[in-house]
């Protein structure tokens, strides 16, 4: 086991614009699908979607 813990990073693997919601979705061990689908709600919704993912592309590192 690792005693290394669990980071938040871009996929690299799971990726369709920049690994933002890959990365997340595998953080939270859930499918990457279920976090585009809750960005794309949030776009459409209130529009805050956008600036969110612009944020979380800057500042979440991309995996090794």
């Amino acid at each position: 086991m690792s005693d290394e813990p669990k980071r938040l990073k871009r996929s690299n693997t799971n990726k369709v614009v920049a690994g933002v919601c890959g990365g997340v979705g595998e953080y939270f061990n859930i499918d990457p699908v279920i976090i585009r689908i809750i960005m794309l709600l949030l776009v459409l919704g209130a529009g805050t979607g956008v600036v969110a993912y612009l944020i979380a592309w800057l500042v979440i590192p991309e995996e090794d």
